[in-house]
């Protein structure tokens, strides 16, 4: 990429498979990729501090655009010194453009060439989103990457309308990079087409000659199986360039993680750690673990043994009776948890990319999920 603030380094690729290691540096510091960022959609990773999210290791995080225009509002956030300083985070930031609320909110939204027009999920107000408009707003929040606005739709969909979308936003595309910059910060692109190849590889290669920063790959987790993600992806990928980072948007599980580092992904966002969490479900090297189950109410056990976060200091029978007497400490620890497992999950990936071992870390790592769920069905 272009010689600025911003520098993607490619290190290494793994000898076995198309796995990365690489660095991308933004105005916040650097980060080592591949890498997971957390998601605070409204300015917070939900009960998660900025020094807690720091700890677990993570380097950047993400928040949304559409979300934090309503409220507190982008001028709100401007003003009082942007989202920097607003979270007391010093780290890079990332922010999602509205285009996934095109499809969660559907609707509540029309579609139109010029904008997208929403009703608002708090109050029903009317609210127009054009790509120019999507762009000033990261621009006032002041993330270090801001995303262009797409055009997301359901999967399965028909050809046409997987066409049109796709289509549509390649111009939205160029019409965010036809926005004047703001000074330190970069637009990512994003690739749609649904599980089409054709149209992905189309869209892939259009974006491509626009000289992007970055590329994302969107419009996935929003029905499809694994399979057919991996299948996506592994027709995408050549058509990226080589040397920007490459982002998979909403992605996800951690065995879907490792799939998609192994065909080249660099960067994830997910709301499922934290989610999880606040739902009493903790991910472990052993498979997840469920709390609420009985079996669990006198386990003197950490999580996971190793772990180094603060919820593992205390008994899996102690975080149960936190859920079971709906006490808010609960959801707290095991979203700390989840996010170190996320992290502590990118580390090892970095570490065998490095050693050009991936691919057997990938199978170590997928045979303890494997018989985390055949002991569940025996």
């Amino acid at each position: 990429m272009p010689t600025s603030i911003f520098h993607f380094e490619l290190h290494h690729t793994d000898a076995s498979t198309a796995a990365r290691l690489s660095t991308f540096h933004t105005p916040h510091g650097p980060v080592e990729m591949p890498a997971f960022m957390p998601v605070g959609t409204q300015g917070t990773v939900k009960g998660i501090t900025v020094d807690q999210i720091r700890a677990s290791g993570a380097q950047m995080v993400l928040g949304n655009a559409y979300h934090l225009a309503l409220r507190p509002g982008a001028d709100v956030v401007r003003d009082l010194g942007g989202l920097h300083a607003i979270m007391g985070w010093d780290g890079p930031i990332l922010t999602d453009s509205g285009g996934f609320q095109i499809f969660s909110l559907a609707e509540m939204t029309e579609v139109l060439e010029e904008h997208a027009v929403f009703r608002s999920h708090i109050d029903g107000s009317g609210i127009v989103l054009s790509p120019e408009r999507a762009i000033e707003i990261q621009q006032q929040l002041g993330s270090d990457v801001a995303m262009v606005l797409d055009h997301v739709v359901s999967l399965p969909s028909s050809p046409d309308v997987l066409l049109d979308a796709m289509q549509r936003s390649i111009r939205w595309a160029a019409r965010c990079r036809a926005v004047p910059p703001r000074e330190g910060q970069a637009l990512f692109a994003i690739v749609q087409g649904g599980l089409d190849p054709v149209l992905r590889v189309r869209c892939a290669e259009q974006l491509a000659a626009m000289d992007f920063p970055g590329y994302a790959v969107g419009g996935l987790s929003v029905g499809e199986t694994p399979e057919q993600m991996v299948a996506t992806l592994r027709a995408t990928m050549p058509a990226l360039p080589a040397d920007r980072p490459r982002y998979l948007m909403g992605v996800g599980r951690p065995e879907d993680l490792l799939a998609a580092i192994r065909l080249g992904i660099d960067l994830f966002d997910c709301v499922m750690p934290t989610r999880n969490g606040r739902n009493a479900l903790a991910f472990t090297d052993a498979g997840p673990l469920r709390l609420r189950n009985q079996k669990y109410q006198r386990d003197v056990r950490p999580l996971e043994e190793g772990c180094p976060c603060v919820a593992c200091r205390h008994s899996r029978g102690y975080l149960r009776h936190l859920f079971a007497a709906g006490e808010m400490l609960g959801p707290i620890l095991l979203s700390i948890h989840n996010l170190t497992y996320y992290q502590r999950l990118m580390a090892a990936a970095r570490q065998a990319i490095v050693e050009d071992r991936f691919a057997a870390f990938c199978a170590a790592r997928e045979a303890g999920w494997r018989r985390s769920k055949e002991e569940v069905h025996e």
